[in-house]
């Protein structure tokens, strides 16, 4: 699987560049500015991007805009960004084209290898996978906005939704919660009633489906 990699800490993209080689990632290029991540996406066709929010010249969002510009140019090319804080805008601009194969995770998750490559296959295989701090955030926001609809839930119910947000397919959240997946897909069932959603057995358009509805304003 080939990667393109966006750093501009030389320390960290070459930690990165090492884990994922361990991996038996490809990298098709490691670069440190979004000039650079321009050329490389257009020129290489990664199979996934894995992108600092941050990059020179601006030091602002540079490496998510130019990711989206290769989304723009490759639609559902693959992508998972980096970031040291949590930015809602940043989830939500990764979000908008509703297509998945996206991901936006704190750079403190690389420090968990198997988190982080699981993270990245996820996104390469057109899943999504969303940091938990930034679905705690949208649970909180959705709580405040209308507290009604989440009081539907009861509390295993919420975890469940918590971890279906964060990309989590059935068989890794009755793992996680140490049930069978048959559980799991009762409990997402009564969920997606519960919140008027409309089922699918895809994973990613669920993911999706439940992202939009925690993102929206009511």
């Amino acid at each position: 699987m080939r990667v393109v990699l966006a750093e501009d800490l030389f320390l960290l993209r070459d930690g990165l560049v090492r884990l994922l080689q361990a991996y038996d990632f490809e990298i098709a290029a490691a670069v440190e500015s979004g000039p650079e991540l321009d050329a490389a996406l257009a020129d290489l066709a990664p199979d996934v991007a894995v992108v600092d929010v941050r990059l020179p010249p601006t030091h602002t969002d540079e490496g998510l805009q130019c990711a989206l510009r290769a989304r723009r140019a490759r639609p559902g090319l693959p992508v998972l960004v980096l970031s040291q804080h949590v930015e809602q805008l940043y989830a939500r601009e990764l979000l908008a084209d509703g297509t998945g194969a996206v991901g936006y995770l704190l750079k403190d998750r690389v420090f968990d290898a198997e988190q982080f490559v699981d993270a990245v296959r996820r996104v390469a295989a057109g899943g999504t996978a969303m940091d938990p701090q930034v679905i705690q955030q949208l649970l909180s926001r959705k709580a405040a906005d209308d507290r009604r609809p989440l009081d539907r839930l009861t509390p295993r119910e919420l975890e469940v939704l918590e971890l279906m947000a964060q990309g989590r397919s059935n068989a890794a959240i009755a793992g996680q919660l140490v049930v069978t997946e048959r559980a799991i897909a009762k409990h997402t069932s009564n969920i997606f009633a519960k919140l008027d959603l409309e089922v699918s057995d895809d994973d990613n358009r669920r993911v999706l489906a439940v992202l939009a509805y925690l993102d929206q304003d009511r």
